[in-house]
């Protein structure tokens, strides 16, 4: 594949220049000159000059190139039969690295590009678009007009020679085709392979998501523990080819300007394909979370009532940053049975792509790959939030404001958190070092994750560590912000704390840092930091330090988070550690499931009758026993 069409599929620039580069200048692209030539004659001479420069082959057609053959791409002799053909022809003969074709229109549309409802077509397909497309007999400017482009810009292409019909009137559009720019309409033999899901309606893709789940929910427990090994098989075998894509996305970042945080979500770290791997096989280790009996009664003689566990159907997950993140959202979906739909963060663009090849690549035939789908632009996140008939969760896995946007854009259930705003409260009692351990892997282990400690300060939410008003006077105060600015982190303080440490005071109290960054604030007692808390913070994961067990108690049943937890780290909030296997992310909605969320999240239930020809008639001949059976009764009685 061209490096160039390669980088334009990519969505990425490409810094190479074509060595072979055929235009057929139908209508002559302008100069880089910011004033234009005047005349038809000044435009073509500033043209030429151009050309030359970038190793160019120009075909010019003031009147059209014309021979006698009326079907040249039916014919191996190499006539060709208007100036369109014969670009194509001497591309093909040349082997050029591309071919342009400059038209008086962007390129090829969906109607006549008149017809506001027409849609520019940036990468065509043959299998799909040929068949949609109608063309007008003659072109209004020459002899066979976007048909004939068209139909020798398939021929290249199908040739080797990637080709592009593009605006000959735009200023800069051949250097942009270039550079890889979404100009114009590219054709390339490969497309149907690059645009396959890009180009799939989101109802087709969520259908079809449904469909494949059906049929994976039919497999037998073995099958899904085959395909979950086979995929962590997969990403080994592919690590290398991974490692380039994800170093591409973060090199990437990092010359945009993006955040040390959101960089090191990004970065797929040594060990982490391996470890992702392993995390899959445990996974796929559990026992069968489908179709297990949770309740079993007898409703009356001979009818029995069994409640299971069921599959959501198709689950809808946008998320930012992190594509470890698509790997163990992909695993949890296969476990559970569910079709999925994915759109990550742009920042991730290959990353994802990379990974959701590798995983699907497992997903046998008989299931269908289109199982998991990648949904490829932003723009179709508004669509999708509409199909509250096809899609069953909604699971945002990012900012707040992407979680209430998606809140304030669906009638589909949504399943997320707020900020990942979690306190460390350190009472009076606590040992001097176990609180330096705490608070230090809390803040150090992994500073981007939602569950690492923000120091609480009583005017907002963020990662913030709430000291007893006692520390001040044993020395532990000091030795915690001691501790933590050795490890470079940046402190904040509430009213109280920022005029005792002499350190500058927080904005605000709701504020997720995810970086070496924290607030800390000082409190009367337990019961000032569990207020603190339910003030600022966002119901994530909030921990207690303590040796005294009745203050530990009254903060563990007074502090209303997903996750609480006494003389532990708030990093031990995650699917994995909470031997889950994965998770789809930390929830601290209220309803079906909070904390982190593995496969027991993404099932529901549903309720299976067996009789033996019972009617209801009035529940005149029916006597109701309601009794519980136990769960290895047998199925008939």
């Amino acid at each position: 594949m061209n490096l160039s069409i390669y980088k334009r599929v990519q969505g990425h620039n490409c810094p190479k220049l074509w060595q072979r580069f055929v235009v057929e200048n139908g209508h002559q692209q302008p100069s880089t000159n910011p004033l234009p030539p005047t005349t038809h004659y000044q435009q073509q001479q500033s043209t030429t000059n151009f050309k030359p420069f970038l190793n160019i082959i120009p075909i010019f057609n003031e009147n059209d190139a014309v021979s006698t053959r009326r079907a040249p791409y039916e014919d191996s002799s190499g006539i060709f039969w208007d100036n369109d053909s014969l670009a194509g022809l001497l591309a093909m003969e040349l082997k050029a690295d591309l071919l342009v074709m400059l038209s008086d229109v962007e390129g090829l549309y969906s109607g006549p590009p008149s017809d506001p409802n027409s849609k520019l077509i940036h990468t065509y397909i043959k299998e799909k678009h040929q068949c949609e497309i109608t063309f007008g007999d003659k072109s209004r400017l020459g002899r066979g007009g976007m048909t004939a482009k068209v139909n020798a810009a398939v021929c290249a292409a199908y040739a080797g020679i990637p080709s592009v019909i593009t605006s000959g009137y735009a200023t800069d559009n051949i250097i942009k085709v270039l550079q890889g720019k979404c100009v114009g309409t590219l054709f390339h033999r490969d497309a149907h392979l690059w645009t396959l899901v890009k180009e799939l309606g989101v109802r087709e893709m969520a259908v079809t998501a449904r469909e494949c789940s059906r049929r994976l929910q039919a497999m037998n427990s073995e099958g899904r523990r085959k395909i979950l090994l086979d995929i962590a098989d997969a990403l080994e075998a592919n690590e290398s080819l991974i490692k380039i894509e994800n170093e591409a996305d973060v090199t990437a970042a990092q010359d945009d300007g993006y955040e040390k945080s959101l960089i090191s979500r990004l970065s797929l770290k040594p060990g982490k394909i391996s470890g992702l791997a392993k995390s899959i096989r445990v996974l796929a280790d559990m026992e069968d979370p489908i179709g297990q009996v949770l309740k079993r009664t007898e409703l009356a003689d001979g009818l029995i009532l069994e409640k299971t566990s069921s599959p959501l159907g198709v689950l809808l997950v946008v998320f930012e940053s992190r594509p470890d993140a698509l790997v163990q959202i992909a695993s949890l979906a296969v476990k559970s049975g569910n079709g999925l739909l994915l759109k990550g963060g742009k920042e991730a663009k290959r990353s994802n792509a990379i990974l959701h090849k590798v995983i699907t690549s497992a997903i046998p035939e008989n299931i269908g790959e289109k199982l998991i789908g990648l949904v490829a632009s932003r723009e179709d996140i508004p669509n999708l939030l509409k199909l509250d008939d096809v899609i069953d969760l909604v699971i945002p896995r990012g900012s707040n404001k992407l979680v209430t946007q998606i809140k304030n854009s669906t009638k589909i259930p949504v399943l997320g958190h707020a900020d990942g705003i979690c306190h460390v409260y350190v009472d009076k009692s606590a040992k001097v070092d176990m609180a330096k351990q705490i608070v230090r892997d809390a803040k150090i282990d992994y500073p981007a994750a939602c569950n690492a400690m923000v120091y609480s300060v009583p005017i907002g939410s963020q990662e913030t560590l709430l000291l007893h008003k006692d520390l001040s006077s044993n020395g532990l105060l000091n030795e915690l912000v001691s501790d933590l600015r050795h490890e470079g982190v940046t402190l904040y303080g509430g009213p109280r704390a920022s005029s005792l440490l002499n350190i500058p005071e927080t904005c605000s109290f709701h504020h997720e840092y995810s970086s070496m960054a924290c607030t800390i604030e000082i409190v009367d007692d337990v019961q000032a930091a569990i207020n603190h808390i339910h003030q600022h913070g966002s119901s994530h994961t909030d921990c207690i330090i303590t040796e005294n067990h009745e203050v530990a108690e009254t903060f563990l049943h007074g502090v209303d988070s997903a996750a609480v937890f006494h003389n532990a780290s708030t990093r031990f909030c995650d699917g994995a550690r909470f031997g889950l296997g994965a998770e789809v992310g930390i929830s601290t909605s209220r309803i079906h499931a909070r904390g982190p969320v593995g496969v027991e999240g993404l099932l529901t239930t549903r309720w299976i009758l067996r009789g033996s020809g019972q009617v209801v008639y009035g529940d005149k001949g029916v006597i109701y026993t309601h009794k519980d059976l136990p769960l290895q009764t047998p199925l008939y009685i």
